[in-house]
């Protein structure tokens, strides 16, 4: 999935490419920030690579463990609406008991946290189980299945539509739309589903797009046939399908998405949402499922017993693995994904490397670091256990904002140019982490590759440390303004570190 190119043939192509930049090959930014997570600025790379990282595990932050939930709760949502972190998740015993699969009555319900890293269940008194109120259950009509609710970004959205949601599953008759004014009180937007050609047993979600001015729905579909009957066959691939809507209730434009260097496999959700510090990038934490059957390396994982257990009810239920990838889009329908696993099932311990581990909710979300003086960072909630037993839990992981790829140097150090683009702004600020020997060196050239007087590489004053907001210097200058609006290539040069993202500021920022 790295971006390389030979170093032999770089400098000699790039006074080619830069002096036919025309102004339909430049890329406007104004004051976005721009991530490494595809390739889309990037036009050469020497010496250094693009490197994917992997978010830390942490505590547990809620456990499924309520007569209502059971070990087949999933499909979460995770959201920061002000001070308040918002969660999600359907309450169900599916799962395998005895060899034998059992499905119990399906419920959604909502936890919330004032930190995000403990979530608890308030008593809401809306939906009676087991002949009881008691409980934090919001949902248990149509669409229980795989509810999926968001905080609705569109300026023109109704107060009594602050939140939104799409859940439903083909026998149902696909998507309904719902809508909420808090959050906790739902109701139908109308009686007939939105969205009627898929196959929907997944986590099927929308979402306000702000850069396109759109709703998007993602959904589940499949590609090359349906896989049928007791015995697992590749007949088919779990996929995923787009469609965009301007009034959340009449959908079009669907479209099945593609990838720019990844394998057909099975992706099982797609978590995709517009990341909130760069909202005109789409990023996607999907589950990735793989049969890996039966092997003396499947006999070593963890909880043989449970696993072969399972296996009897179908053989998937025991040796089937899942596991979180990213990717990232800018287009809504075409991805870049990473073919590297973003969440390995991690190191071997109960409840891992089985089926129905890392779910990851539906996004990640910015939380404070346990660290005292570090800054924010940000928090994904992964599903850990399942299956067996009457519980289930999610464990939160942590990435340092913007982190999921960075253009990494070694102690040699390289660099990485920019297509042309043109900035808004005054000052230029790095998201960066280098070792105590290792530095970060930037310069500006025009398009067609002429070195900035005063803005050169050499002119820079070296950046070294570990930050999520430094601005670059050259000299005792920080003031790019004078290059604000025109083609300008930047030029980083990476020595023992890690460049994660950039962005062009004005001076109160």
């Amino acid at each position: 999935m790295k971006l390389l190119f030979p170093a032999v043939c770089c400098v000699a192509m790039a006074s080619v490419a830069w002096s036919s930049a025309q102004a339909d090959d430049v890329i406007e930014i104004g004051s976005r920030r721009e991530l490494f997570i595809d390739a889309a600025l990037i036009d050469s790379l020497e010496g250094v690579e693009r490197k994917l990282h992997h978010p830390v595990p942490h505590d547990i932050a809620i456990t499924h463990d309520a007569p209502w939930e059971g070990a087949g709760s999933g499909y979460h949502t995770v959201i920061k609406d002000s001070n308040v972190y918002r969660m999600y998740y359907r309450g169900s015993a599916l799962g395998v008991k005895d060899g034998r699969l059992k499905i119990g009555k399906q419920v959604y319900c909502y936890a919330e946290s004032k930190d995000g890293i403990k979530f608890e269940k308030p008593n809401l008194s809306l939906v009676e189980y087991n002949g009881s109120k008691e409980n934090n259950i919001i949902w248990d009509g149509v669409g229980t299945h795989n509810f999926a609710p968001f905080l609705d970004a569109n300026p023109d959205c109704s107060p009594d539509a602050r939140f939104k949601a799409l859940g439903g599953t083909a026998n149902e008759g696909g998507l309904f739309a719902f809508k909420s004014a808090d959050g906790i009180h739902w109701s139908l937007m109308r009686e007939e589903p939105v969205v009627t050609e898929g196959a929907f047993d997944s986590q099927n979600l929308a979402f306000w797009d702000p850069s396109a001015g759109i709703y998007r729905a993602y959904f589940r579909t499949f590609t090359k046939g349906v896989t049928t009957g007791k015995v697992w066959k590749p007949a088919g691939y779990r996929a995923v399908r787009v469609a965009t809507s301007k009034d959340f209730l009449s959908w079009g434009n669907e479209a099945d998405l593609t990838y720019e260097d990844s394998p057909d496999e099975h992706i099982y959700t797609n978590q995709i949402a517009p990341y909130f510090r760069a909202p005109h990038i789409l990023i996607g934490l999907p589950t990735r499922y793989v049969e890996r059957g039966w092997s003396p390396s499947m006999r070593k994982l963890p909880q043989l017993n449970h696993r072969e257990m399972r296996s009897k009810a179908h053989v998937r239920y025991g040796t089937a693995l899942t596991e979180a990838l990213v990717m990232a889009s800018r287009d809504g329908v075409h991805f870049e994904r990473w073919n590297e696993a973003f969440l390995r099932p991690g190191i071997q311990r109960p409840e891992t490397w089985q089926y129905g581990q890392h779910y990851v909710a539906w996004h990640a979300v910015e939380t404070e670091s346990s660290l005292p003086g570090a800054p924010n960072e940000l928090s994904f909630y992964s599903s850990e256990g399942g299956w067996t037993g009457e519980s289930n839990a999610v464990r939160r992981y942590t990435l340092r904002l913007d982190g999921f790829v960075s253009v990494n140097g070694n102690s040699k150090g390289g660099t990485m140019t920019t297509k042309p683009i043109q900035f808004s702004g005054r000052r230029l600020q790095l998201n960066f982490a280098t070792s105590a020997v290792g530095e970060i060196r930037v310069g500006l050239q025009t398009a067609d590759g002429t070195v900035i007087d005063g803005f050169g590489l050499n002119d820079c004053s070296e950046v070294f440390g570990d930050s999520v907001e430094r601005t670059v210097a050259w000299g005792d200058r920080t003031d790019v303004s004078s290059l604000a609006g025109k083609p300008v290539r930047l030029i980083f040069e990476v020595t023992d570190g890690d460049l994660y993202s950039f962005r062009f500021v004005g001076t109160d920022q």
